[in-house]
């Protein structure tokens, strides 16, 4: 590639960012200052205009309280656009808030973002035109579970197998990764948003109450586990009984909640066994000295990792910080675009690469 003096002179003085553009949280890197945004991926929007009312955490305030003129929603669902329109307003309000990360006039951006791995060709197509329309100088996309590993820190590329599972709000992304390319992935569409609408069911079954999105979340977040823990917890949850039509107030444990995504929490541990069975014995064999690695959002369920160790007979570890390894990994790239230009995910768009 020829040395382009003016591209360079760009890169010197833009504000690049890495973007984990998440199913239930989006969070920005920008290079050199670290993750800078961490919102959550809802916009609230009003139903006739389409015209966007706010977006991030004021707008997740607002679900399921906005009157009947406006909506709250997630414009990505399974971790990829449901709402094409919604997601670029997203986007160019995530993009022109990192640039106030700076006090002089930069040049626009250069924009890495994670993308599932089981994306379609079509579903990365309308990630590189949303961050384009958005504001983006130029547009690369990467794999979250490859993102995730260089995020969490992981040799990727030795020859040496390293195991990465990405759980987030929409997707579960499962790999085996050596010398920067993936040996074996899946991509499930398994994950945080899941196990929320497991625990309303179970709510709503066994005590004919309904709770809200919320609610359940912080049900998962405060008491959910995946594995019995050293002392079991309880919290009130509030919603509506479905019998009375009554707001109504009820106590439920840990135990209970574990129940209720028990299935869900199968399905992943089962996706992992699947990923594992099919690995070349070596990268077994290499996966028992490395172990695996547990990294979003998800890792951050309790007992996670001490279920998946015993279910795999292998060492399991949570990352630091695993909610921020996508957007980490996402910013390594930008530090140094040439070494890692292999991790890229290619755009069939006249052959060239986003």
């Amino acid at each position: 590639m020829a040395f382009d003096p003016f591209k360079w002179l760009l890169g010197l003085f833009s504000l690049d960012i890495g973007i984990d553009l998440g199913t239930a949280n989006t969070l920005v890197n920008v290079r050199g200052k670290g993750i800078v945004i961490n919102e959550p991926s809802w916009v609230t929007i009003d139903k006739r205009s389409r015209e966007v009312e706010a977006i991030g955490v004021r707008a997740k305030e607002m679900v399921g309280r906005t009157p009947a003129n406006m909506v709250t929603i997630r414009p990505l669902r399974d971790g990829v656009i449901s709402e094409f329109e919604i997601t670029q307003e997203m986007l160019r309000y995530f993009i022109g808030k990192a640039h106030q990360q700076s006090v002089v006039p930069v040049p626009r951006p250069r924009v890495v973002i994670g993308i599932p791995s089981g994306a379609t060709q079509v579903e990365k197509n309308a990630v590189y035109d949303a961050a384009n329309a958005a504001g983006a100088r130029e547009v690369y996309l990467i794999e979250e579970p490859r993102a995730a590993a260089l995020g969490a820190g992981l040799p990727v590329s030795e020859i040496h197998g390293n195991m990465v599972v990405d759980i987030g709000g929409g997707t579960t992304e499962v790999a085996v990764i050596s010398m920067n390319g993936i040996v074996v992935s899946r991509s499930l569409r398994v994950a945080g948003d899941e196990l929320d609408q497991d625990i309303i069911t179970y709510i709503r079954n066994k005590y004919n109450l309904f709770i809200g999105e919320r609610m359940a979340e912080q049900a998962k977040m405060q008491i959910g586990s995946a594995y019995p823990l050293p002392t079991e917890k309880t919290m009130t949850v509030r919603g509506r009984n479905l019998v009375t039509g009554l707001p109504e107030a009820i106590e439920i444990s840990s135990v209970e909640i574990r129940e209720a995504v028990a299935g869900s929490v199968q399905v992943i541990v089962d996706t992992v066994k699947d990923a594992l069975d099919e690995a070349p014995p070596e990268i077994v064999a290499d996966l028992i000295e490395s172990g695996v690695c547990l990294a979003g959002g998800g890792a951050l369920l309790l007992g996670l990792a001490e279920r998946l160790s015993e279910e795999l007979r292998l060492r399991v570890w949570v990352a630091e910080d695993p909610m921020t390894c996508v957007a980490r990994g996402a910013g390594m790239i930008l530090e140094d675009l040439e070494r890692y230009r292999r991790l890229l995910v290619g755009l069939e768009r006249n052959g060239s690469r986003g």
